[in-house]
């Protein structure tokens, strides 16, 4: 990745204190999106890092959906939502988890990941790891492999990458903080 690139994207994204709650520094990815050519160079950068043998790409709620549809569409790949609890319609799988900040349950629809299905999991952020790993629990429910992580943005302090080790050491980050 180049430097310009990477200095694009930490200019481009912002910090709201106190968000969701006092105390998170929460790193606002969406300006990003005002911006078509750095979101599309991004999408490239992120693609070039990913394993040419995954079959399904999951994304995170929300803004796991953002970048992780982009990828999906770019590799010609399938894209599985995981949401929030209530989300979704049809039958479900679901995983309760605790986060830096609460807890919380996410779902995704049964039967949308086949045994044996190599899954990359990809969300906006890593920090402690928490959503990543419930997400893995998901797709390993229905017998498929987490294969590979993708995070556009890491931040480094929280650890997150040491717990997610133990799932899958094949983890990209874009932007580490």
């Amino acid at each position: 990745m180049t430097e310009t690139l990477q200095y694009k994207i930490k200019k481009a994204i912002r910090d709201i204190a106190d968000f969701p709650k006092k105390g998170i520094l929460f790193k606002d990815v969406t300006p990003i999106f005002l911006d078509p050519n750095l979101t599309l160079s991004i999408v490239d950068e992120m693609e070039k890092n990913l394993s040419k043998e995954i079959d399904v790409i999951c994304g995170i709620e929300s803004r796991g959906f953002l970048f992780g549809i982009l990828l999906a569409q770019k590799m010609k790949k399938p894209f599985v939502m995981i949401r929030k609890a209530g989300k979704l319609p049809a039958e479900k799988v679901a995983v309760h988890y605790k986060l830096e900040y609460g807890e919380a349950s996410i779902e995704m629809h049964k039967g949308f990941i086949e045994p044996g299905k190599k899954v990359l999991i990809h969300d906006d952020l890593l920090a402690t790891g928490g959503t990543a790993m419930a997400a893995a629990e998901l797709i390993k429910q229905q017998g498929g492999i987490v294969l590979q992580y993708s995070f556009f943005v890491e931040l480094s302090s929280l650890n997150g990458r040491k717990l997610l080790n133990n799932i899958s050491d094949n983890i990209q980050s874009l932007v580490m903080y």
